[in-house]
């Protein structure tokens, strides 16, 4: 029998449990031994609950417990987790975690100090909830040179998106209604300003480049500024806005952001809706390959985390080389991408076109009726020419940047 412990009884920790006992016996026939969680840590008691007899309040009892090989991290922040994981490494335990704060903060050590323990330390479950992406990248993918990752990453915010451009509500209120659902924190801000798809997108690029990528870095642009008006356009245009995590690769240069872009009905990511995650990778031989599913929920991510468990213990006396080095990636800088871009502009089309082609050169004119107000959609530029021309034209109201 191999013993497991769990650290953070929450949604993510109760659903490995869950996961663990209701597919226990094909769980024993992959791993080749039964699976026992002998401890979970929490701050908290259980009555009644199936686990409350292995409840624990004390890490000490897991890190010196020599019959635990393995530890599963759902707590979630970086404290106590990161130092939790830390020694639970330096005691000779695998570790699996759905924590991507963990993962891309601290991700080049823990891989580390796993390597020179003999042990694992996984993260399947970090990204893309329950869908395999990390994994691929490092077995199915293993002889492609990856070209670009980019995806929906953050189910809250393409809640918030898909409600706005399909029902026709504001910001605010389809924010309201993920927060009354469960999808958005009280405190959304970690999702909506782009931080969590920040940090996913740092960790599929070290994934894909083999070298470490400081999230810091990468320009990260949320979706407060997406209003129900853009998606009037968008309509009108037969187009959507998404949040993309992206990052190119190309001849040494890494372009990687997080912001919100506009596409066609013929990108791949267009009919991701709702809660849902894709994730588009793009190899040099293999071509475009998409990873799609529940970015998030109890049972999809434990389900990963499961997935993780199991390689784990089928390696209990070997380290699997994945991840990355401690070399630090140069994310190049955002004014050097190109786009397209959707602007909004102040005025009546007829008597401003003109001075915008004069600014902008050939554009596209797009209008809704009943608006002080017109649209363009710009050719192809960097972003620094963008900027640079954008000073030259007054009345704009809005900026998308777009890719059909």
């Amino acid at each position: 029998m191999r013993h497991i412990a769990v650290m953070g009884y929450g949604t993510i920790g109760s659903g490995v449990v869950e996961v663990l006992e209701r597919n226990k016996e094909i769980i024993a026939k992959r791993v080749g031994d039964e699976v026992d969680v002998k401890y979970v840590l929490d701050l908290r008691e259980f009555p009644g609950d199936p686990a409350e007899d292995k409840i624990v309040h004390d890490f000490s009892v897991i890190e010196k417990d020599q019959s635990v090989s393995m530890v599963i991290e759902t707590m979630g922040g970086l404290n106590p987790a990161y130092p939790f994981v830390k020694a639970s490494l330096m005691a000779g335990k695998h570790v699996a975690t759905s924590n991507k704060a963990l993962v891309a903060a601290y991700g080049t050590e823990l891989l580390e100090i796993a390597k020179e323990h003999n042990v694992n330390f996984f993260f399947e479950a970090s990204v893309g909830g329950g869908i395999p992406v990390i994994r691929p990248l490092y077995t199915a993918l293993a002889g492609e040179v990856v070209e670009e990752i980019t995806g929906i990453l953050n189910g809250t915010t393409n809640y918030i998106l898909t409600k706005m451009d399909k029902a026709g509500e504001t910001f605010e209120t389809a924010l309201r209604e993920a927060q009354e659902l469960g999808y958005a924190e009280r405190n959304p801000e970690a999702d909506v300003d782009g931080h969590d798809t920040c940090r996913k997108i740092a960790i599929l690029t070290a994934m894909a480049t083999g070298h470490e990528v400081n999230y810091e870095h990468i320009y990260t642009e949320g979706i407060t500024k997406i209003t129900d008006v853009d998606f009037r356009y968008a309509d009108a245009m037969g187009t959507s806005v998404k949040l993309f995590g992206s990052s190119r690769i190309q001849d040494g240069t890494v372009h990687a952001f997080v912001a919100p872009v506009m596409i066609g009905k013929d990108h791949p990511l267009y009919s991701v809706n709702d809660v849902y995650n894709g994730i588009l990778v793009k190899g040099n031989m293999l071509g475009t390959s998409m990873f799609y599913g529940c970015g998030a929920g109890k049972l999809p991510t434990a389900s990963a985390v499961v997935a993780d468990i199991i390689e784990a213990l089928k390696n209990q006396d070997h380290h699997v080389e994945m991840g990355w080095d401690s070399e630090n990636l140069t994310i190049s800088a955002m004014n050097s991408i190109s786009f397209r871009y959707f602007v909004r502009i102040k005025g009546i089309a007829d008597k401003r076109v003109k001075e915008v082609e004069a600014v902008f050169g050939k554009v596209e004119v797009v209008e809704l009726d009943h608006m002080d107000e017109f649209a363009v959609l710009t050719e192809t530029m960097t972003e620094e020419d963008y900027e640079i021309k954008a000073k030259k034209l007054s009345g704009i109201r809005q900026r998308i940047r777009a890719e059909f």
